[in-house]
């Protein structure tokens, strides 16, 4: 039997899960203010990675797009990804 592909909205609940598993404090943000969410903001994710708010939220919301291994990349450093987690991530895209 072969593998199946991850998809895009495997890919966009892998990465909110991830989001909402980092706190601010852990990437160096101060914890200002109440949050309706747990984790990062998608804004935060963002600023960090280098990644544009569209983007970013485009790839969570499991649009069609072609996501580089650049960001890829940046995004697994961002939310500190495993190897093992960032393989996942590279295969969806």
């Amino acid at each position: 039997m072969i593998a199946s592909t991850p998809s895009r909205s495997e890919l966009a609940d892998f990465l909110r899960t991830r989001r909402q598993h980092i706190s601010p404090p852990t990437v160096g943000l101060n914890a200002t203010g109440q949050r309706r969410t747990p984790g990062l903001r998608r804004e935060e994710v963002s600023a960090l990675s280098g990644v544009s708010l569209t983007w970013y939220t485009w790839l969570e919301q499991g649009r069609d797009i072609k996501p580089s291994r650049q960001v890829m990349d940046s995004l697994a450093r961002t939310l500190r990804m495993s190897t093992a987690e960032h393989a996942y991530v590279l295969s969806c895209g």
